[in-house]
């Protein structure tokens, strides 16, 4: 990776990347009127909608006018859906006009949402993977491993097509144990792997046990997605350990049908946002004030690519903190999600007064000898207890633990406010493991 004679990454592309920052706006405000035109036309769902509040695409003269959409929301959504099954009566065509169903994670517990994407829909949704995968390197030359289950949570998929719309050779790793994907990335060679953060350390585990030394294979460049941990450093620096690759975060949703960000080879501690596709912004979530540069708030999105489904002003339930441009490195002139997605904004547990991020307690937890661990909290005899079950790998003598223990207990509690974790020693291979979104945190208060 040799920077160019002005220190810029080669990973770039100057037509579309760096417009400046008016012409970006002017691009952007013409595509939005497109957007909300073609909604209000098209989608029963959106029209009811915007007559209900009596906005109009008409309305829309500059990008200040933004705050006059009403928001959609998931709930919204699938209240749509449940009266109008399947679908709802969002997407502007039915079923008939479209190739492809995805649906959500379904890691909330609740229905997973069901998005429709036409053809168009799906090869814009490659493109915008190609932004990501070339921004990290990736070029024709390469063996793309994509360990993922292929199932109908979208996922990788997208990334699948990136791929091979770059011209690299793209193995599919869907329905195989853990020990057949990683000798498949050995045995054909693969220099690039996408993969979830906790799938990453899953296979980097197996390697171990099957005695492959994974930063001696090819492999130089790992997809992340799926976590907020492939932006936590700590966790990004364990992986490019175990793999001796370079990690690269990307974000995306079935929403939106393919990412809205991604971490260019530079590496400036944040992930670029696609902005001349993708309208992003920051909401207060609970005064729905729009936030300016670096403060935390909830992600809200605006797709100017997914035509059959519009997805316009919706509440991600996101965490994040915008930053400008000049943050990065790159020479791209979009703007940045510092530390990528920082979690969810309902994701922050309240123990005794005060606030548990499980991104946070990720961020210390790696910085130890740890396999896995899991987050508990309850109620206990009146009073909320927060554990914190860890397993550390059988290389940990029994005389280490206690003094391990106590290290770990410390550094949480002064992250916390003193708030004391309970921590639990679990067996080798006795927590859950996970190949897609882990679930390490349970409120059994």
């Amino acid at each position: 990776m040799t920077p160019t004679s002005d220190g810029r990454s080669p990973f770039w592309n100057p037509k579309t990347e760096t417009l400046p920052r008016e012409q970006l706006a002017a691009l952007q405000l013409a595509k939005l009127r497109r957007t909300v035109e073609w909604a209000e036309s098209r989608s029963p769902l959106y029209r009811r909608k915007y007559r209900a509040a009596g906005f109009s695409s008409e309305q829309l003269k500059s990008l200040d006018d933004y705050e006059r959409i009403p928001f959609l929301t998931r709930d919204e959504w699938m209240a749509n859906q449940a009266e109008f099954p399947p679908y709802g009566d969002i997407p502007v065509v039915g079923a008939p006009g479209a190739i492809r169903l995805h649906t959500t994670s379904g890691t909330s517990g609740r229905t997973p949402l069901r998005a429709l994407d036409s053809r168009k829909d799906w090869f814009w949704s490659a493109e915008m993977w190609c932004y990501a995968l070339w921004g990290a390197g990736v070029r024709p030359d390469d063996v793309g491993y994509v360990a993922f289950g292929y199932g109908s949570f979208i996922g990788f998929w997208g990334l699948h097509n990136g791929l091979e719309k770059i011209g690299a050779l793209t193995i599919p790793g869907g329905a195989q144990t853990t020990t057949q994907r990683v000798r498949q990335i050995i045995d054909f060679e693969a220099t690039v792997v996408a993969t979830t953060p906790t799938y990453a350390f899953r296979m980097a585990q197996e390697a171990r046990e099957l005695g492959i030394d994974l930063p001696a294979s090819p492999v130089r460049t790992i997809i992340l997605s799926g976590e907020p941990a492939g932006m936590i450093p700590e966790t990004k620096a364990l992986i490019e350990a175990e793999w001796g690759a370079k990690a690269y975060d990307t974000a995306g949703m079935t929403e939106i049908s393919t990412i809205f960000m991604f971490e260019p080879a530079d590496q400036p501690g944040g992930c670029h946002i696609i902005e001349d596709h993708i309208l992003e912004k920051v909401f207060d979530p609970d005064t729905l004030r729009e936030l300016p540069y670096g403060e935390r708030g909830e992600r809200v999105t605006t797709s100017f690519g997914r035509g059959i489904i519009p997805l316009i002003k919706y509440r991600t339930g996101d965490a994040v903190v915008k930053v400008p441009y000049t943050a990065g490195g790159s020479g791209r002139t979009w703007d940045l999600y510092e530390g990528g997605i920082l979690g969810r904004v309902d994701d922050m547990k309240l123990v005794r007064g005060t606030n548990v991020y499980p991104r946070a307690v990720e961020a210390i937890v790696r910085g130890y000898p740890v396999e896995e661990f899991q987050i508990r909290i309850e109620k206990v005899e009146l009073r909320d207890e927060i554990f914190l079950a860890v397993e550390p790998p059988a290389s940990v003598a029994d005389a280490e633990w206690p003094q391990i223990a106590k290290r770990l207990q410390d550094d949480l509690a002064d992250a916390h406010e003193g708030l004391r974790f309970i921590i639990e020693r679990a067996a080798v291979g006795t927590l859950p493991r996970f190949e897609l979104k882990a679930k390490r945190l349970q409120d059994l208060r």
